[in-house]
């Protein structure tokens, strides 16, 4: 067998994987496994995903008062805390308490003794514990496609972000979840979110989408849906 069949049955193997994966998450939408927390929170996934990249397209700027919602065991919370600096604040957020308590350890490290702006709270996306429009912005980073009621997720969102405030949603293939930037767009626009800009490549983008100026969130229904 030369080396050209190895690698094209090795690379046949890996998609067939992920296909059946994507199948499985589609019909089962579910946080990602808390098992995993140590990959996910790896200098190797951020070789991937660079935070200051998704922070830079996210709009994350000094001052803002945040919500990572789906922080998980913390790959880019400490970077978003930094950005905000001590004039800001990060509420870290998860529904999964043994992915906070890996967040938790992280932070007691020596390296990020000099943090205090860093707030934990485990709660779900339907129930966010903070008050009406209160944030300045929400970020998300391979979250979204895993709530099974993303439109009311997302209207939780537009209800605790101030007027004007950012829906940051950035994506990454070849995560199992991972949609389309069209159709990450059109879920949030459905709930009245104002889209913003579009930024990164097919493999790794973030879009930005803003709620009302106003603060009025308009639900908008396709034809399709209708």
């Amino acid at each position: 067998m030369t080396v050209l069949k190895i690698v094209l049955i090795v690379l046949g193997a890996i998609f067939l994987s992920l296909a059946l994966l994507r199948v499985i998450r589609k019909l089962h939408r579910s946080p990602a496994p808390t098992f995993i927390g140590r990959f996910l929170d790896s200098d190797f996934r951020r070789w991937f995903q660079p935070p200051d990249k998704m922070i830079e397209r996210s709009g994350i700027k000094p001052g803002m008062t945040i919500m990572e919602l789906g922080c998980g065991s913390g790959a880019f919370t400490t970077f978003i805390a930094k950005v905000v600096g001590e004039w800001g604040k990060v509420y870290a957020v998860d529904i999964q308490p043994t992915m906070l308590q890996q967040l938790e350890r992280k932070l007691s490290r020596p390296e990020n003794q000099d943090i205090t702006n860093i707030e934990l709270r485990q709660a779900g996306a339907y129930d966010l514990p903070f008050a009406d429009e209160s944030l300045d912005l929400v970020c998300m980073v391979n979250v979204l496609p895993e709530i099974p009621d993303r439109g009311r997720a997302l209207r939780e969102i537009g209800r605790v972000l101030k007027p004007g405030g950012i829906l940051a949603v950035t994506e990454f293939f070849p995560d199992p979840d991972y949609p389309l930037r069209s159709t990450t767009i059109k879920i949030c626009q459905r709930e009245g979110f104002i889209f913003d800009d579009n930024l990164g490549n097919l493999w790794n983008y973030t879009v930005r989408l803003k709620k009302s100026p106003s603060g009025v969130m308009v639900k908008k229904i396709d034809d399709e849906f209708k």
